[in-house]
């Protein structure tokens, strides 16, 4: 996560050099505003990166000498059957219909896409269902 680090730190300083120049010759407050936003998310993510190397060191594929059972075994639990997201999918292209067409088909595609979010959730929460 080292070299990340330094990749978004180089990110964070281009655009905190960028936002100084477009507020001494610009001084357009909305691309002031976007410019900060991104040094202030790249710095995020370059801070990020930073702590995770100081706590876990060195992964397996940055070291040359690692082998690759270091990184084989059990990713995460998949549902292999589920029909929520297909609720939730189908919500959200209402929301997005509505937004074209009215603010009460956007009403519709709320009340479609909280069940199958609640229902993704909260469909494997206890532990006998795994």
């Amino acid at each position: 996560m080292k070299s990340e680090a330094y990749l978004f730190a180089g990110v964070a300083l281009f655009f905190l050099l960028t936002d100084a120049a477009y507020i001494w010759f610009a001084r357009e407050p909305a691309g002031i505003a976007a410019l900060s936003v991104s040094f202030g998310m790249s710095s995020v993510i370059s801070f990020f990166c930073l702590i995770n190397y100081g706590r876990k060191g060195l992964r397996p594929e940055d070291r040359p000498d690692s082998e690759i059972r270091e990184r084989s075994g059990t990713i995460d639990f998949f549902p292999p059957h589920s029909g929520y997201p297909v609720v939730t999918a189908l919500g959200a292209a209402v929301i997005a219909v509505g937004i074209v067409y009215g603010v009460w088909i956007i009403l519709v595609g709320f009340g479609l896409l909280w069940p199958g979010v609640l229902g993704m959730v909260f469909q494997f929460g206890t532990r006998e269902s795994r």
